[in-house]
Order: structure tokens, then C-alpha cells, then sequence
């Protein structure tokens, strides 16, 4: 598989700076192979040593900040940093102001309540490229797209919330998270940033 986007490729990046990598759908977020036939980060990323600061499920696409520093690492993805993720999420449904007033407050889920979150209706982004494969669409219903940021990151937890409010999500993109962006980043490429820690 090829190995697009990127510099300097094949030493592990400082600890002043990190790897940002954009997500294709069906991606596994890990180096290490799962058996079940799934490309993962080592396809894509020809760097040792280094690590994803948070995870995407294998469904979801987007952005995934990789360093070779392990307190920095853990400083990106611990929810108690509060560090904002910012996602796109196309959902199946027409958004009405009290589903967004309930994301917005936080959602009564099984197991927790989720945190409140900054939530409005969007158009489809600009820059968004095709997904492959492309979602499944019901003539009859339309789709809408949120912008979503939230502070934590609880396992699926954009799915969760929008289907809690009768908004199934269809394809879900993580854009940014802090400081860094997938501005300019094809699927499957990847670049290095300085790591901007005074940012965080």
C-alpha cells in the first residue's frame, strides 16, 4: 500500500514536534496488525517510535496527532487537559433546535452524561473529499452536517450523542484537535508540525 504525503520519512520525529495524520475510513488507529485484514498506521506511516495521541475508530476518518514523546502524548489525549476535538458528522435527519439545545447542555446516555459541547448546523464542508466506500443514503431522509467540539472523548461518543437525539451519524470526520488541523492534509498523507506545546 502506498505510503503518501510526508517528509523526512523515516526518522522518528523530535519531541518538539508531531505527526499529523489524516485517517482514511476503515484505517485501523494502531501499528499492529489485528488479523482482520485491515490496513493500519504502519501502512501509511513509515516513522518508528511513534504513537497516536487518541484514537479513531476504524469507521470514523480524520485527523490523529502521532509524537515519539510519551508525556506529550499523554498530555494530547487525557480528557482532564480539556483540549478541544473538533468534528464533522454528517447525520441522517433534519437537525432541530431542541436536538442541538441537548448536545449543546450534554446527552443522558446509559452510562454517563456527556460534558456540554459547542454544537451548530453546518454546510458540507468545502474541502471534504469522497469517502470510499460512500455512505448509505435514503432518498426519503435527508442528511445534515454538525460541527461538534467537545473536551472529552468517551468510546464513540459522537455516534452515541447524535443517535441519542434521533440524529443517527453517517460519516463522522475528526478536523482538529487543539492547535492542529487537517487544513491541506489529503487522506492518507501525513506532515510534521512543530509540537506547539506551549499551545496545549
Amino acid at each position: 500500500m502506498p505510503m503518501p504525503g510526508g517528509r523526512g520519512a523515516t526518522a522518528a520525529p523530535p519531541a518538539t514536534e508531531v505527526v499529523l495524520f489524516n485517517k482514511p475510513w476503515g484505517v485501523l488507529c494502531q501499528f499492529s496488525d489485528d488479523g482482520s485484514g485491515k490496513p493500519t498506521l504502519r501502512d501509511f506511516l513509515p516513522l518508528p517510535d511513534i504513537y497516536p495521541a487518541g484514537r479513531l475508530d476504524a469507521d470514523s476518518e480524520g485527523l490523529v496527532v502521532l509524537t515519539a514523546d510519551g508525556a506529550l502524548q499523554a498530555r494530547i489525549a487525557d480528557p482532564r487537559h480539556k483540549l478541544a476535538k473538533v468534528y464533522w458528522a454528517q447525520v441522517e435527519g433534519t437537525p432541530r433546535p431542541e436536538a442541538l439545545a441537548t448536545l449543546r447542555r450534554g446527552v443522558a446516555l446509559p452510562e454517563f452524561t456527556t460534558a456540554p459541547a459547542q454544537v451548530e448546523a453546518i454546510d458540507e464542508p468545502p474541502e471534504l473529499w469522497p469517502r470510499t466506500p460512500p455512505i448509505r443514503v435514503r432518498k426519503a431522509i435527508p442528511t445534515a452536517w454538525l460541527r461538534i467540539t467537545l473536551r472529552e472523548g468517551k468510546n464513540r461518543q459522537v455516534r452515541r450523542m447524535t443517535a441519542a437525539v434521533g440524529l443517527p451519524t453517517l460519516r463522522l470526520l475528526r478536523y482538529a484537535v487543539g492547535p492542529w488541523t487537517l487544513a491541506g492534509l489529503a487522506p492518507g498523507a501525513w506532515r510534521r508540525e512543530p509540537a506547539g506545546i506551549d499551545m496545549l
